[in-house]
């Protein structure tokens, strides 16, 4: 303790009561946080939680239990159930665009939409694919080649975070378009020349699908071989 009052440091009462309790050691490494600070950063992370970015990420994931059961309503054959379906995908696809946007442009990035931006993204597309084979409209194959290789960059990048992030690719992103597109046509009860041409946009986002899924694989072999040389390097010259 310095004996000199709280208020003649330039403190308020309430600091004075921080430090001036009994058992305070006096040093600056020992002095203990008020009890009210946890608490309010517990309400400053509580209420960073509840912005605009998170919120459409909250609502793609809401989506999804809807989704399924507008797809899958009458048996799934249904013209008018699918257009509802497709709408609700639509959201889901629109909210996936702007959510990211708003959380980088105007710092709203939390650990609540690190971890539910990318399951609602694979939520409604996993269900779109996996109800689309179900009743018979999209071969599985189709639906494994696109959700193994979703899971499979996901998990790369988790295990090539010590070296590093993975950045997303103009082909990543070409990508995703190609892949909402053509689930969005075939959820519609599309007949046709609309039937035919949805093949064919199918085709090309499996096609970038598994071409981006190589380049990420490529990127991930790189970064890991450029992660272990820097630290060799590092330990070479720290034992000098």
């Amino acid at each position: 303790m310095t004996g000199v009052p709280a208020s003649a440091a330039g403190g308020s009462p309430g600091a004075k009561g921080a430090t001036g309790a009994p058992g305070a050691s006096g040093a600056p490494g020992d002095a203990k946080p008020a009890r009210g600070g946890k608490l309010g950063a517990a309400a400053v992370n509580q209420a960073s939680l509840w912005n605009i970015a998170n919120i459409l990420t909250m609502i793609r994931l809401v989506l999804v239990p809807g989704f399924v059961a507008l797809m899958l309503a009458d048996g799934g054959y249904d013209p008018a159930m699918r257009a509802w379906a497709w709408a609700a995908f639509a959201v889901a696809m629109i909210t996936d665009i702007f959510d990211g946007h708003l959380a980088r442009t105007y710092n709203l990035v939390t650990d609540f939409g690190k971890i539910a931006d990318p399951i609602a993204d694979k939520a409604i597309m996993g269900a779109a694919l996996i109800c689309l084979s179900a009743l018979g409209d999209l071969p599985w194959w189709v639906t494994f080649v696109i959700l193994g290789r979703e899971l499979g960059v996901t998990l790369l990048r988790f295990i090539v975070i010590r070296y590093g992030v993975i950045p997303a690719s103009r082909g990543g992103k070409l990508k995703t378009l190609a892949q909402g597109t053509a689930v969005g046509m075939y959820i519609l009860a599309l007949t046709g020349a609309l039937a035919t041409l949805r093949f064919w946009v199918m085709a090309v986002a499996v096609i970038l699908t598994v071409v981006t899924g190589l380049d990420y694989v490529r990127q991930a072999i790189v970064l890991r071989r450029r992660g272990i040389a820097e630290r060799r390097a590092a330990a070479a010259e720290a034992e000098r």
